[in-house]
């Protein structure tokens, strides 16, 4: 399962958001417009940034959409 925590009208988010609907990918989006998904947010990854996603499966955790962009095309393009 993928979590993607995001931001409403955030455009780094939605270009994690498109590459996943390109690749066919679905994630469990978290906003933080909600303080408590913001207090989820720091606790898990120390910083108040989006996106952040999080691949419990391969037990990766990242911030910066080209950094996550890349990873989504590596781990889960079909080849």
């Amino acid at each position: 399962m993928l979590t993607l925590y995001v931001k409403t009208g955030c455009p780094f988010c939605h270009k994690v958001l498109d590459t996943g609907a390109d690749l066919g990918v679905t994630f469990e989006e978290k906003n933080i417009a909600d303080e408590a998904i913001i207090a989820e947010l720091v606790a898990r990854g120390g910083k108040r940034q989006v996106p952040y996603l999080v691949d419990r499966e391969r037990g990766v955790e990242m911030y910066e959409s080209s950094d996550i962009v890349a990873y989504l095309q590596e781990q889960y393009a079909k080849k």
